[in-house]
């Protein structure tokens, strides 16, 4: 497979990008080559620039099968931005399927029916700023006409593999604390491979 990977230099985004290099084609959109030197595989293929930068994106998706992004929100709507702008490019290059991060914020809530957990008491989180981003994100997966999965952990702490993950459509597993990079980027892979979660958010905990 030939997949282009956006947010490569992140946490989760950098083990994704390597793992699959190991036995595919990987391209991957970096803001700064410097940076993702020290962090991607050589045999990755790095195209510098934005994720607001149509002709940059089009480079890096160019005869990709699938398309994964680790971007975050960084406290900007970069996210929301480029969205639009990717699935457009994916329909023009035929791309069929999309895999992002998003957070647990925007899974359905268990205790207010139409919410998601963001919205409720459920999320401990006070700042809603980037549930509000991926929320728009998922509003955008569902008008689009490709097939997209957003895979959503709970709390993400770079710690040490805490076993397999429990995983939920739609909604965080029950009691889920905390779902650490690695087990998280674990999951990324196996989805982007072989997709078991069309057109769902996955609740990702320990």
């Amino acid at each position: 497979m030939h997949i282009a990977i956006l947010g490569a230099t992140g946490r989760v985004g950098h083990r994704v990008a390597n793992k699959l290099a190991e036995q595919h084609t990987v391209s991957a959109l970096v803001r700064d080559s410097k940076k993702a030197s020290g962090l991607l595989n050589d045999d990755i293929n790095r195209i510098e620039g934005n994720v607001l930068d149509p002709e940059a994106l089009r480079k890096t998706l160019e005869h990709a099968d699938v398309v994964f992004s680790a971007l975050g929100t960084d406290k900007t709507t970069t996210l929301s931005e480029f969205t639009p702008t990717c699935l457009e490019i994916m329909k023009e290059y035929n791309i069929p399927r999309i895999v992002t991060i998003g957070t647990a914020g925007i899974l359905n809530s268990r205790t207010e029916e139409g919410k998601l957990r963001y919205q409720t008491d459920e999320s401990k989180r006070r700042i809603t700023f980037a549930a509000k981003e991926h929320e728009k994100v998922y509003r955008e997966f569902e008008n689009s006409d490709r097939s997209w999965t957003i895979l959503c952990p709970t709390y993400l702490p770079d710690e040490e593999s805490g076993g397999p993950l429990r995983e939920e459509a739609d909604y965080l597993p029950e009691n889920g604390k905390r779902a650490p990079v690695p087990d998280v980027a674990e999951v990324a892979v196996r989805e982007i491979i072989s997709p078991d979660y069309k057109n769902k958010r996955v609740g990702l905990a320990l």
